[in-house]
């Protein structure tokens, strides 16, 4: 085994069964190995949390990737319904509850959780750069912008304010009516 092969058989546990408690124990047996052999190939627990999440946003991206098809969005708002619209897909939502998990995971301090989120972050905003319209004067602002509204929008979703939400992005200009 190597962390190539490892890191979809954590990641299809981590998916199922969160990260609360992640215990390398729990998360060998679904790998089909040791936690001795886990710490081999990744070193440390937080090392592994950390690789992990990095996969898992590459594996959410290869998702929104997929779904959203070859077709290049013409505007910003364009990029954000598409992706708000993938995000509500019954598929995307382990992917939602998770990063969910690893938002309160870091604001409450858990070790690993914060730079793993943040590399998280970072993947996607750079995948998100290469959403934006062909011509967009700052991809890189504008993938910060809409990280800003996706996050938002999905954050009022998870709380049952999908409404506030939309209205909110109607109401920016961004979304067409």
């Amino acid at each position: 085994m190597s962390k190539d092969t490892l890191l979809p058989l954590l990641a299809s546990h981590v998916l199922a069964h969160g990260l609360g408690g992640a215990s390398l124990r729990p998360l060998a047996k679904a790998a089909g190995t040791s936690d001795r052999m886990l710490l081999y190939h990744f070193g440390t627990k937080e090392a592994l949390i950390s690789d992990l999440l990095a996969y898992l946003a590459r594996a959410y991206a290869g998702a929104l990737d997929a779904a959203l098809g070859e077709a290049r969005a013409n505007t910003r708002g364009e990029v954000l319904a598409r992706i708000l619209a993938q995000g509500e897909a019954p598929e995307m939502r382990p992917f939602a509850v998770l990063w969910w998990e690893i938002v309160a995971g870091s604001a409450r301090g858990v070790p690993g959780y914060l730079p793993a989120a943040q590399t998280m972050m970072d993947e996607l905003l750079g995948w998100l750069e290469g959403q934006m319209p062909a011509g967009d004067p700052d991809p890189e602002g504008g993938a910060r912008y809409l990280l800003t509204m996706i996050e938002g929008a999905m954050m009022l979703a998870a709380i049952g304010h999908e409404a506030t939400a939309r209205d909110g992005l109607l109401a920016s200009g961004l979304m067409p009516s």
